[in-house]
């Protein structure tokens, strides 16, 4: 069926995309006059977005002209702020990294601490790159935290302390472009789909120091209408025998207080293993320790019970699991699908499919640089790039 759609932004977007190739391909997908297309890709062509290049293949007639989108007609910063680290990238339009540094940070220096040092990485990787401040397009940032997305400001985030409305878009005036600011999971969500994006209904879920699951409806994030959509971290767990764990956010039994990489490390240790860090256990159970690999399926039986309530309400086609505690691998996903398939209704289970992220160092950078592109080439920024040319 043709799209009703024929705005400029419309037609950036198959091109992009790789659903059309040619003026002959946006006219069939659009339903628009041969007239207007032409119209919007001159447009397109002027404004830098569009490039023409190389002959397609004849169907009788004269061949068409093919149509590529010009992903270096400037770049972004792709900001990955995590607990400990941020990685910084500057990419083109399509997402494809050109330069990336990363760096330990502690978020709990506070923002006006991290967002220096942020700044100091995303001149070096911008240099490194062979590109100026002028170039940069947009900015996209992801932190361990809820976002008011229409802001960037954090809004109360537990790992963050010093952090909460601090207006984080504020840090990259030197770029004067627009700024856009969301919590990691739901950044990395956009990384996992993909620069072609997917159509399909889909649950990220990072499990790391927290727990986190990014939505995606239709190949869009759903964020909610505050923009704290997805926060499973602190749905409350029930415990045999009515035990009770303190959460860091001031409630008990929440997620992560039960299944998340701190409650992992503290379980670690009083099972008598000697463990320093969440990654210790990780790799004990990735080498077949007995108890670790037992701790690691028992929060993914945790973590499955919640997941196996969102599958019956939500009906995604896919699960990704992705962060420190999903490097894992095995033990985890057989704890976590021993759960869901056995809570979850049959039908919602039916084709249902639950994996570990394949690219999780990259996600976030990735996905940074996604959600940028994706807001600052939206139908009516771009018609008001065509419309200035």
């Amino acid at each position: 069926m043709a799209s009703t759609s024929a705005s400029a932004g419309a037609l950036l977007r198959h091109v992009r995309t790789g659903r059309a190739r040619s003026r002959a391909d946006l006219v069939a997908l659009t339903g628009a006059s041969r007239n207007t297309v032409s119209a919007r890709v001159d447009q397109l062509i002027a404004a830098n977005l569009l490039k023409e290049g190389g002959r397609g293949g004849s169907t009788g007639g004269r061949p068409p002209t093919l149509l590529q989108f010009n992903s270096r007609a400037g770049c972004v910063l792709a900001v990955d702020l995590g607990a400990s680290s941020v990685d910084v990238a500057v990419t083109d339009l399509s997402a494809q990294i050109l330069a990336t540094v990363g760096h330990p940070i502690d978020i709990a220096d506070g923002p006006r601490a991290v967002l220096a040092e942020v700044d100091q990485l995303a001149q070096k990787v911008l240099a490194e790159a062979g590109l100026a401040p002028a170039d940069v397009c947009a900015v996209g940032v992801g932190v361990p935290g809820p976002v008011e997305f229409s802001t960037g400001r954090p809004s109360y985030p537990p790992i963050m302390p010093g952090w909460h409305d601090f207006p984080i878009p504020s840090a990259f005036g030197r770029y004067e472009c627009p700024v856009y600011v969301d919590n990691d999971v739901n950044v990395m969500a956009l990384g996992e789909i993909g620069v072609a994006g997917s159509v399909q209904d889909l649950l990220v879920v990072k499990v790391g120091t927290g727990i986190g699951c990014g939505v995606i409806v239709e190949g869009r994030v759903y964020r909610g209408a505050q923009g704290s959509a997805g926060d499973i971290g602190h749905i409350y767990v029930g415990q045999p025998g009515g035990r009770t764990v303190s959460c860091r956010c001031g409630q008990e039994n929440c997620l992560e207080a039960i299944a998340g990489g701190q409650a992992l490390l503290r379980d670690a240790r009083a099972a008598g293993l000697r463990v320093e860090t969440v990654r210790d256990v990780v790799q004990l159970a990735a080498h077949g320790d007995g108890a670790a690999l037992e701790l690691v399926r028992d929060a993914g039986r945790t973590i499955g019970t919640v997941l196996a309530a969102l599958v019956n309400f939500f009906n995604p086609h896919r699960i990704v699991m992705t962060g420190g505690v999903a490097r894992a691998g095995v033990p985890l996903l057989a704890g976590i699908r021993e759960a869901v398939y056995q809570r979850s209704m049959p039908l919602a289970a039916r084709a249902l499919e639950i994996t570990v992220s394949e690219a999780p160092d990259l996600s976030g950078r990735v996905g940074a640089a996604r959600m940028a592109i994706e807001e600052f080439l939206d139908e009516d920024s771009v018609a008001e790039l065509a419309a200035e040319r």
